[in-house]
């Protein structure tokens, strides 16, 4: 298994190289995409996510917004609240790695026939669940 993760993080790799993405600019674009539309969240919630250091995070939104991928805005009805949202740039980039790393894992099951096919993405949630059950949740939450 984890040789096929090797396999699966190497694709991802060349994904967000053709981007022109590293791996953490790509996680807050996913982390902002995984939110509910129209896709945004308070700094502080997207550092929690991320687990990473407000400060540290910050540096990483002015890099994101002077490229266009993300931009802060203020909350409706309260200016002092910022946000940060994805911009359509930034959703295209996201969507295009998703793409590429949908492709790869395509061309991972394709040696399988059709009724083995299904088999892996059930047994693989079931292993998630029991995971998730013991442990932090494996994909973000979307509240």
């Amino acid at each position: 298994m984890q040789m096929l993760v090797r396999h699966l993080q190497r694709q991802k790799e060349a994904a967000l190289a053709r981007q022109g993405l590293k791996l953490w600019e790509y996680e807050i674009l996913w982390r902002l995409r995984s939110a509910k539309e129209p896709y945004r969240m308070t700094p502080t919630r997207l550092a929690q996510g991320l687990g990473v250091h407000p400060a540290t995070l910050t540096n990483r939104l002015d890099r994101l917004q002077a490229s266009g991928l993300i931009a802060r805005e203020h909350a409706e009805g309260d200016r002092r609240s910022l946000l940060v949202a994805l911009t359509p740039a930034g959703a295209d980039a996201w969507a295009a790695v998703i793409d590429d790393q949908r492709k790869a894992e395509a061309a991972l099951l394709a040696p399988l026939t059709e009724g083995e096919s299904g088999q892996p993405p059930a047994l693989l949630r079931t292993v998630a669940l029991a995971v998730e059950k013991d442990g932090p949740p494996l994909m973000p939450d979307v509240d």
